[in-house]
């Protein structure tokens, strides 16, 4: 007979945990997918600039990433199901109510503040929260999963979507993200739980409870933050994600659809692109994972940066040609693109611990956030100025070279480490 968090005989409840977080991070993966589809309808019906449109959707990032520590901060103090709860209502009301809007500052409202608001509170840190608190053995590999429900969403929604705004107009579009998130909101009241022993469990794995036995900041994203800071370690994994994010959602999941638009490529063949790109992730980040659970963070963070970059520094040449190049990147791209979340999580627990991974992850996804907003602006300015991408996608392939030198020629500790620096003035 299994123990309480033993995984030999018997299902464990952290299981069910997993998959209505999946879900979560899937249903989010479907609203931040939208504004990728609806660019170039907004662009035709309302005569707004691809560089407004752009600003709109760089605050849409901006704040998916701000929002994330302080969301850990409140999921530790109010519950991990109360918190989702919010957001996914706020998700569904915001997007719904986009259908309405007429003017730009309309669309700053509902798909800049409240949508990147709310998908703040159910992506990045929500999936790093549940591993480290349901889960004692396998957290990489589950990890990698939960991930790649980004590239499921994009699998599942971004071909619907497509063509539902070819044949029905956008509006119809936002409908089914509305509903989507209402769905998984009924989802999470049924079955969510905060903790294994809300349920009288351990963690999967876990023989026995566990001593706490570093410090814990979760109750103050800026402590944590000040905490953090101090340490090299924080920096470096803060700067490597933030050209993760200006090479990813800032830069292809934003521009890649108009940017084959620009290339006579239609938009539903651009939108299937994009999901089978999701398919390779999936298989690439689940892979991730099951490697950051054998192999060093590090060194594979070093990989995959420096493949990202060579494949960027090919995409003008690939769009160009239309046909079999493009399809390449797809497949090469797609298996790195969230590849990069189970090391740098496991990094960032390693280092700062546990209980802290929550706020401290939620800063360097924070750092994610800012690099994509920024790339997602500056891409919108250089196609607006320029007439094409070209110039974007080689700046964010040369920024990919540049984390990939970061990780691998800094002797960090973090490979090692299993604990933070100390935090000054902490209660004992």
């Amino acid at each position: 007979m299994e123990s309480r968090g033993g995984s030999s005989s018997k299902f464990h409840y952290a299981w069910i945990v997993a998959g209505v977080t999946f879900l979560i991070l899937l249903a989010t993966a479907g609203v931040r997918a939208t504004p990728a589809i609806l660019m170039v309808p907004l662009e035709r019906e309302f005569g707004w600039t691809r560089a407004a449109i752009s600003g709109a959707i760089a605050l849409n990032i901006a704040l998916f990433g701000l929002i994330g520590p302080f969301a850990a901060s409140l999921m530790s103090r109010y519950g991990l199901r109360r918190i989702v709860l919010g957001a996914l209502a706020l998700l569904a009301t915001s997007v719904g109510l986009s259908s309405l809007m007429r003017t730009q500052w309309q669309l700053t409202v509902f798909w800049g503040v409240l949508v990147g608001s709310g998908t703040g509170v159910t992506a990045l840190v929500l999936a790093a929260i549940v591993v480290n608190r349901w889960y004692d053995q396998r957290r990489g590999l589950v990890l990698g999963i939960l991930s790649a429900a980004n590239a499921t969403g994009q699998l599942v929604f971004l071909p619907l979507l497509a063509h539902v705004v070819t044949s029905h107009g956008w509006r119809s579009a936002t409908y089914i993200v509305a509903g989507a998130a209402a769905a998984v909101f009924l989802i999470v009241f049924v079955w969510l739980k905060d903790r294994p022993s809300d349920v009288g469990l351990l963690p999967y794995g876990a023989a026995q409870v566990q001593p706490q036995t570093e410090q814990s900041v979760a109750q103050s994203p800026l402590r944590g933050l000040f905490w953090a800071a101090r340490s090299r370690e924080f920096w470096i994994l803060a700067g490597s994600f933030f050209v993760c994010g200006a090479s990813t959602n800032g830069l292809i999941g934003t521009h890649l659809i108009p940017a084959c638009m620009d290339h006579g490529i239609p938009e539903v063949t651009a939108a299937g692109l994009l999901a089978a790109m999701g398919v390779f992730d999936l298989v690439g980040t689940t892979a991730s994972g099951w490697l950051t659970d054998r192999y060093s963070s590090r060194l594979l963070l070093f990989c995959y940066y420096g493949l990202r970059g060579l494949s960027l520094l090919f995409l003008p040449f690939a769009l160009a040609s239309r046909h079999i190049w493009l399809s390449g990147f797809a497949v090469f791209y797609g298996l790195d693109w969230i590849a990069t979340v189970p090391p740098t999580v496991r990094l960032t627990a390693d280092t700062f611990g546990k209980e802290n991974v929550g706020v401290v992850y939620g800063w360097i996804g924070a750092s994610h956030q800012l690099g994509a907003s920024l790339a997602a602006l500056t891409a919108g300015a250089i196609r607006t100025s320029l007439g094409d991408y070209r110039d974007a996608f080689w700046l964010s392939g040369a920024l990919c070279f540049l984390a990939a030198i970061l990780l691998i020629s800094t002797r960090s500790r973090m490979a090692s480490a299993t604990q933070g620096p100390e935090l000054v003035g902490a209660e004992a």
